[in-house]
């Protein structure tokens, strides 16, 4: 199945009038034209800088469905937008100016919050942080953890289907959310906020809309999952001589912690060298430099000291195993934020090291090992002197499998030359060794070819099938996650 035909370009009449309605829907202060309009037209990565018609703001669902209808008579696609901070490209628009990039930033209040229920209501452009403090203000959790939940928004979560540092525990967001309000592409507003555990009543609309990113409806608020805050959390990093020791460190964790267990996190001896060189701050909290480190998280209702029992049990059976060479646990809650923060370092140090290649990826938790043996050994090969910075969510299977340029070569040079070629490479061994090229970041617009090359085409045709039955006009989102019109061509 073929997208939707590719909109006719607007004449300089068309687009004002409908620059005209759209002021008259959400007020002219919140219809901008002019001025310094990159904070929604570059992704946060800078690598792409796109041209808006227009970036529009509305203040409440109906805005959004109002607007959704005139960019319908018009014929104007619209590239729905969170807080900007994806990797993959999906809420950026492309060069024509002939796009409206919905910002869903004035859609931020919470709406609800039901402490029987356990369930938390927030509109689009509620903030992560926002959605958690809202949770801890009822003495609550709401566990989805990103580095960016002070600018990443509710909308872009799920429109994302983002992941984060304690999937391993909670899920990612699709298993944290109850309930959606969505505009369709036709723009109307559906409501299916519900806070229900339990419901059969039919298709399960709610799945269609997250994880799509925008491309076959809006966002607009969700009804999310609440849990019991934990009365004790222990923090512990450990240094491990191989990847596959860390899995093995990962089996005796699950052994010692088992539902207590709540953040894996892997990073290799490249990734810290990069922390240490360009943010000495951040202390490291154990001498040398090992192949690899893991940041072990765990928390519980029960008494922190039957946890730090547990924990220093597991790590002492881990040395003697030799799973692990060192350890060591965080005796204060600053110590752990501390240890937190080198991990959440390694894309800043990365940032100032220069522009890198970056992989998404998910396997086997089985199979990561020998597939970062391959892969490294075949770049290597390929590509001498290439540094690979590995870190990640082991727990999960998710590796941010990334590729920096050799010590002293320009890094744009070596990304025009070679990006195309490292990508190809990654992506294969991923598929060979039985993973995903996107795991937790969308396939956005970065990605659309992978998921054209990688896919099993019968899932790409049911793919193109919603899409055509959603959005038959071709108007929401296009070019992300499928090809537009005149990609296909």
């Amino acid at each position: 199945m073929t997208p939707p035909n590719t909109p006719p370009l607007l004449t300089a009449s068309a687009s004002a009038a409908l620059l005209q309605e759209l002021g008259a829907c959400v007020g002219s202060a919140h219809v901008l034209t002019t001025g310094d309009l990159s904070a929604w037209e570059r992704d946060q990565r800078g690598r792409r800088q796109g041209k808006a018609l227009a970036v529009v703001l509305p203040g409440s669902s109906a805005e959004v469905a109002t607007v959704v209808r005139a960019c319908v008579r018009a014929g104007v696609a619209l590239v729905p937008q969170g807080g900007n901070t994806g990797l993959s490209l999906g809420a950026t628009p492309d060069g024509s100016g002939q796009h409206i990039v919905l910002s869903l930033a004035r859609l931020n209040r919470v709406r609800a919050l039901d402490r029987d229920n356990l369930t938390l209501t927030a509109e689009a452009g509620v903030t992560l942080a926002q959605a958690q403090e809202a949770a801890a203000e009822a003495d609550l959790l709401f566990p989805l953890t990103l580095a960016s939940q002070g600018s990443c928004t509710i909308g872009g979560n799920l429109a994302t289907n983002a992941g984060g540092t304690q999937v391993l525990r909670w899920g990612n967001a699709r298993e944290l959310c109850l309930g959606l309000e969505v505009v369709t592409a036709q723009g109307a507003l559906w409501n299916g906020l519900s806070g229900l555990r339990k419901d059969n009543r039919g298709y399960d609309l709610r799945q269609l809309f997250i994880g799509s990113e925008g491309t076959l409806g809006i966002i607009t608020a969700a009804t999310l999952k609440l849990f019991a805050r934990p009365r004790a959390q222990v923090t512990a990093w450990a240094t491990v001589p191989t990847l596959a020791q860390a899995v093995a460190l990962l089996g005796l964790a699950r052994q010692h912690l088992g539902d207590a267990l709540t953040g894996f996190e892997a990073m290799s001896a490249q990734a810290l060298a990069l922390v240490a060189q360009h943010l000495p701050q951040l202390r490291q909290p154990l001498p040398g430099q090992a192949p690899w480190a893991v940041l072990i998280e765990a928390a519980r209702s029960t008494s922190a000291s039957s946890l730090e029992d547990d924990l220093h049990s597991l790590l002492a059976q881990a040395c003697a195993q030799g799973c692990a060479l060192d350890a060591v646990v965080a005796s204060q809650r600053a110590q752990a934020q501390q240890l937190w923060a080198i991990r959440e370092g390694i894309p800043r140090a990365q940032a100032l090291e220069g522009l890198n290649i970056k992989h998404d990826i998910a396997l086997p938790t089985s199979r990561l090992a020998d597939f970062v043996a391959h892969t490294d050994a075949l770049l290597a090969r390929q590509l001498p002197g290439v540094r690979i910075v590995n870190f990640g969510h082991l727990g999960d299977g998710n590796l941010h499998y990334n590729v920096q340029a050799p010590a002293g070569q320009a890094s744009a040079d070596f990304l025009r030359a070679h990006e195309a070629e490292v990508n190809a490479l990654v992506y294969d061994a991923v598929v060979q060794f039985g993973g995903t090229f996107s795991a937790e970041h969308g396939v956005g617009r970065l990605k659309v070819a992978q998921l054209q090359h990688y896919s099993d085409p019968v899932a790409l045709q049911l793919m193109h099938a919603l899409k055509h039955a959603l959005d038959p006009l071709g108007l929401m989102n296009p070019g992300c996650v499928l090809p537009s019109a005149h990609q296909k061509q």
